[in-house]
């Protein structure tokens, strides 16, 4: 499929997404269990899906008249030295919410906040710290 009509079905989900959200909330008028949550994601996700079909499609319509742009844009973005930036930045950003998200679990734990909501939170935070270590194996095995 091209990227231009996927952008343009990004675009039409993401509405449709926020419609449906919109109308729960409107006609539902005692909300119980999951139906008191959905609108309210199905409206998250259909503005973020729509907001980046949107982008896309504007981006690639600004950039269609200035190919020497756009031919900048796409070297800048395979420069290696942009990529090898990038994952670092997201190699501290990684770090740092490890130590940031340990805390803020010790603190709602002192909290006495819900023990559902805590262990959600740490499942989370294992499951973060699992897929770090299963890839830094698996990168040191390779590399």
């Amino acid at each position: 499929m091209k990227k231009g009509v996927a952008n343009y079905l990004f675009v039409t989900f993401g509405l449709l997404l926020l419609i449906i959200g919109l109308y729960l909330i409107k006609t539902i008028l005692e909300p119980q269990g999951i139906l008191r949550a959905l609108p309210y994601i199905s409206i998250g996700l259909g503005c973020g899906i729509f907001g980046h079909g949107m982008g896309e499609i504007i981006s690639r319509k600004a950039l269609k008249n200035y190919p020497e742009i756009d031919k900048q844009i796409k070297i800048e973005k395979s420069d290696e030295r942009n990529i090898s930036i990038a994952n670092l930045a997201k190699a501290k950003a990684y770090d740092m919410m490890v130590f940031i998200f340990g805390a803020l679990i010790l603190a709602f734990g002192l909290m006495g906040i819900d023990m559902i909501a805590l262990l959600l939170l740490v499942f989370a935070y294992l499951f973060i710290v699992g897929y770090g270590i299963y890839y830094r194996y698996k990168f040191d095995k390779t590399m």
